[in-house]
């Protein structure tokens, strides 16, 4: 390398071409987004009453990804996605979780599938989750057991990532509902528009004080920043919208952290 060229060159790893492929398939669908605020005050009372008793720290990704699962339940034509002329409607809620971890010294967002995610307590999905993110395997597709993943030539990935989104057997165990928690590494208001192929993908954004006014006094809040991402060719406007309304309730109730669970 010439030091004095004022720059350096290095070959793009497989784990940065794989990322640019699942780009450039998304980019072909038709995505509708819906940017808001939650009011986590409750969740996040529960979550520290938790730790002073017990000395754990709770997942608040983990709590999303519970509220999720268990709202897709009811709205079972968000949890499907088109194969051909027909439209697959999951009996199961797979959750697909984007964990990031740091493989060979580059970090590197990788998806794991929490399976029938609509059966499983808070406490159940937190654990699952932990367990990823400490996972030492050095590889690209550990957490998801496709490892041979990076077998396949880079100008083959993106024909790969089309036909698996339509694969029946690939939906149901990778699931066609995310969440990726990008905006818990920042401590202020900022929400993200994610890329993804899932039919409903979930970005969790910054968290910021808010004051709001209860009765007559005015106090703070703390509300989290969602993106919900819709694929427009399965999901309209309105169903969309009613699944937005409880899926937001859900979250502030924060009913799922109770310590039974």
């Amino acid at each position: 390398m010439d030091q004095k060229a004022g720059y350096k060159s290095i070959p793009l790893t497989f784990n940065r071409k794989a990322v640019i492929a699942s780009a450039t398939v998304t980019k072909e669908k038709n995505t509708f987004h819906s940017i808001t605020e939650v009011d986590i005050s409750i969740p996040r009372r529960l979550i520290n009453e938790y730790f002073q008793k017990t000395g754990i720290k709770l997942s608040l990704t983990a709590y999303i990804v519970t509220c999720l699962a268990q709202v897709i339940k009811d709205h079972p034509l968000l949890n499907s996605f088109i194969k051909g002329k027909k439209q697959i409607i999951l009996d199961d809620v797979t959750v697909s979780v984007l964990i990031e971890r740091e493989i060979k010294g580059e970090k590197v967002p990788e998806p794991m599938a929490i399976t029938n995610a609509q059966t499983k307590t808070y406490l159940q999905i937190h654990n699952e989750i932990r367990n990823a993110k400490n996972q030492q395997g050095q590889q690209l597709g550990n957490l998801s057991k496709m490892t041979w993943i990076r077998f396949i030539p880079g100008f083959l990935l993106r024909t790969f990532i089309r036909i698996a989104d339509k694969n029946i057997k690939m939906g149901k165990r990778y699931g066609k509902v995310a969440v990726t928690a990008v905006g818990m590494f920042n401590k202020t208001s900022i929400w993200f528009i994610p890329h993804g192929s899932a039919t409903v993908v979930v970005t969790v954004g910054g968290i910021d004080t808010r004051l709001v006014k209860e009765g007559d006094e005015i106090i703070e809040k703390e509300h989290l920043c969602l993106t919900a991402s819709f694929n427009h060719d399965i999901v309209d406007g309105a169903p969309a919208s009613r699944f937005m309304s409880q899926f937001i309730e859900t979250i502030k109730s924060g009913k799922f952290l109770t310590l039974d669970n």
